[in-house]
């Protein structure tokens, strides 16, 4: 697969971390196969977590082939970036397409890289999993790679101002590959998000406490911050959902108006 553009916008990103200071906690990052399929399993806490997540593989020198919301491929600025980077579309209402890319790429040795959540947390823990990851990786054989990502979600997440000031430590946490087959996806699934739920828990413990005190919007509730439960959660997803809805039939009722 050839690759114009991709090796550009990681230097262009590696450019805007040091502007913006990051600092990178990475841990086992030498569990990302240098060669190989393998499907990148990651938690979504920001609008920013597949421009981070895929620098859990640089120390392996690969790239990560993202599966994204098809309105990212819509838009007139990222849409060709996203395709000229071959991350794979996703239609939420049709999903086969994006099965059948993802299946394709990984039998050709690429990484792909999947959020299980399909949306931001605003919990800031790990929402259920849809079981497509464990379904990708057990039709081609290849090892899911658990990826944790804290940090993120202090520059660009869910209702809370965008904040790209200088000095945010970013935690990247890669799991030991775990090997799947189809006789239970539920279950792999469940042991999968719990595999991942130990590795957040972690990361969290070890990243700089003066960057998260106590009662800090970006911490979770069970860590003592102030970020929803994952039972207040759900709600404001639901209301987000019903406004969206709202919004699309008042878009629809004025077309029919004119």
């Amino acid at each position: 697969m050839r690759d114009l553009t991709y090796p550009a916008i990681i230097a262009t990103a590696k450019t805007a971390f040091r502007a913006l200071g990051n600092s990178f906690q990475l841990t086992g990052t030498e569990n990302v196969p240098r060669e190989g399929g393998a499907l990148l399993v990651y938690n979504h806490i920001s609008y920013v977590d597949f421009v981070y997540g895929g620098f859990a593989a640089n120390p392996s020198g690969r790239l990560v082939r993202f599966m994204a919301k098809r309105e990212l491929f819509d838009h007139k600025i990222s849409g060709p970036l996203m395709r000229s980077m071959h991350h794979i579309e996703v239609d939420r209402g049709e999903g086969l397409e994006s099965y059948d890319r993802a299946l394709e790429y990984l039998r050709a040795g690429e990484l792909v890289g999947i959020f299980p959540e399909a949306t931001i947390s605003r919990a800031l823990e790990l929402k259920e999993f849809k079981s497509g990851a464990v379904r990708i990786a057990a039709a081609v054989g290849v090892p899911l790679i658990p990826v944790v990502l804290w940090g993120t979600q202090r520059m660009l997440t869910k209702d809370h101002p965008r904040d790209l000031s200088r000095g945010h430590t970013i935690a990247i946490t890669v799991g030991e590959p775990i090997q799947v087959d189809s006789s239970d996806p539920v279950g792999e699934t469940r042991r999968l998000r719990a595999t991942m739920t130990r590795m957040l828990d972690d990361t969290i413990a070890a990243y700089p406490a003066e960057e998260q005190p106590p009662g800090a919007w970006w911490l979770p509730a069970r860590h003592g911050g102030s970020a929803p439960t994952l039972d207040e959660a759900v709600q404001l997803d639901a209301e987000e959902k019903r406004a969206r809805a709202r919004k699309r039939a008042e878009r629809r009722a004025g077309k029919k108006k004119t």
